[in-house]
């Protein structure tokens, strides 16, 4: 059979492989690991850098060269038009011819040329047309300008000579005197020097490499470190998913992982409390039913081979296999009632009633086994008061809590029963005088089915009583709990509020 199991086990674990899809299928079907995740976004926004990159240095270099130009220019034309006609004129057109790689052509309004400074050498269209007195360009700008609505124009030209663009701008300046006393004329080439663009365009490819290489290198350092907790919580969350519920959760990593992992190992607590309980309500049920069976069997085959004639015997033995029965059906009762409460289908049937008059009608019960059996239970009353809840579950927690206290109080068997009267509550406690609950297990006695070291008394439970108790205030929202002290005893308490 083991051989037979691990086979199959075997066989399971290659259709799993088998059915496992690549790398790619599983990235376009939206099931790909982080890792490939980040590394494929990381690498898209690579690329995008670099497309970005030569789109702007082949497909937008020439006209933002072109914008940038213009602005210059304006800025040039600016300064030559503050200085004209004043003692700086000369130096600051020298200064802008140079400064900028301008021609600058100054005239007035009849053409005359004032002023030439060409910084651009054979390049410049109006240095020539000046110097062999064409004249030409400048009058066909200025009467451009002239049918203008603006104070300035600028005109694109490509050079015959030097296959080169370069660019006419034409201002009016003004003065005190004249309105139209002179015009301004400057010329520059708008294209960018050719080896300059090489060693950019140069550098752009070496750039690409490099950075490509860099964008790899980096994204499978950052993928992994990214994925590297989320796949340890993952192989851990497998081990735990197999039963082993001695894992822990560790993300070691990023905030989000390190929260994810402390809600883990919270659920992965819970689960197994969740677990052990489960064994030990099985273990204690099987025990529970297992001993009432048995004696329900042995005296049942005792009746049929020994007393079956003897009335006496007899009648012994069926009131064994009646009071086992019952102690059978009390279990089965107790564990239904449970179920419905911890479901939430328990009804509660709210009633108003005394607290005084609830406390004595349950003190009428143990009456008998005050007598008989030497039990020291006493109702210590307060002011009576007027509180609703469900009457009868209410009589259920405070039975549960006295049978509690006799199943643990000490040789003596002193119990008590209070009522205690708050500003806006009635406390109801039990006290015992038995050996107590450590702090440790303190907040394990309302679980279901937990044992202490119990003392064997005359009332024997069921092992579920503290639990119903508990689901029983839950359900009416009462404050409720235990407070012990070892060697002290217990006491055990809720509050009805008014």
């Amino acid at each position: 059979m083991k051989r037979s199991s691990k086979s199959e086990g075997k066989k399971q674990a290659k259709a799993r492989k088998a059915k496992k899809p690549s790398a790619v299928k599983s990235f376009f079907t939206g099931r790909a690991g982080i890792t490939a995740y980040v590394w494929l976004y990381f690498m898209i926004f690579t690329v995008f850098i670099l497309v970005f990159m030569w789109l702007f240095q082949y497909a937008f270099l020439a006209n933002y060269y072109r914008s940038a130009k213009i602005r210059d220019i304006n800025k040039a034309a600016n300064k030559i038009i503050d200085a004209y006609d004043t003692d700086r004129e000369s130096r600051t057109n020298k200064t802008v011819a140079y400064d900028n790689s301008l021609c600058i052509v100054i005239t007035d309004e009849a053409g005359n040329v004032e002023t030439l400074e060409n910084n651009l050498g054979s390049f410049s269209q109006l240095s020539r047309d000046v110097t062999e007195n064409y004249s030409l360009e400048i009058f066909q700008l200025k009467n451009e300008l002239d049918d203008a609505d603006e104070n300035y124009i600028t005109k694109v030209y490509k050079n015959p000579d030097f296959e080169v663009k370069g660019i006419y701008y034409c201002a009016k300046i003004y003065t005190d005197d004249a309105p139209k006393q002179a015009y301004l004329f400057i010329e520059s080439t708008i294209e960018p020097i050719d080896s300059t663009v090489s060693i950019i365009r140069e550098q752009l490819i070496y750039i690409t490499v490099i950075l490509f290489e860099m964008a790899f290198i980096v994204t499978m350092f950052i993928s992994m470190r990214v994925s590297r907790p989320i796949v340890n919580i993952t192989k851990t969350a497998k081990r735990f998913g197999e039963g082993d519920y001695e894992v822990e959760f560790d993300g070691k990593g990023y905030k989000e992982v390190d929260e994810l992992s402390e809600v883990l190992n919270d659920a992965k607590n819970e689960i197994r409390k969740v677990s052990d309980l489960r064994k030990e309500l099985i273990a204690n049920i099987s025990h529970d039913l297992r001993t009432p069976l048995t004696m329900v069997k042995a005296y049942a085959e005792m009746i049929r081979d020994l007393s079956g004639d003897n009335p006496v015997k007899r009648a012994e033995h069926v009131q064994v296999i009646i009071d086992e029965a019952d102690r059978l059906s009390n279990l089965v009762n107790n564990l239904l009632e449970l179920s419905k409460l911890e479901s939430g289908n328990m009804e509660l049937n709210i009633k108003e009633f005394s607290v005084n008059d609830k406390l004595k009608d349950c003190m009428t019960r143990y009456q008998l086994l005050i007598e008989q059996n030497g039990y020291d239970i006493q109702c210590e009353l307060d002011d009576d008061r007027k509180v609703k809840a469900d009457p009868d579950k209410i009589d259920q927690v405070i039975y549960n809590f006295i049978n509690n206290a006799i199943n643990y109080t000490g040789d003596n068997k002193v119990i008590r029963l209070r009522q205690i009267d708050l500003d806006n509550a009635v406390r109801i406690e039990v006290s015992d005088n038995g050996k107590g609950i450590s702090k440790e297990l303190l907040p394990k006695v309302f679980d279901r089915y937990y044992r202490g070291e119990r003392v064997k008394r005359d009332v024997v439970g069921t092992g579920l009583g503290l639990s119903i108790c508990k689901e029983i205030l839950k359900c009416h929202d009462f404050a409720f709990g235990v407070r012990s002290e070892e060697g002290k005893g217990s006491t055990f308490w809720f509050e009805i509020p008014l």
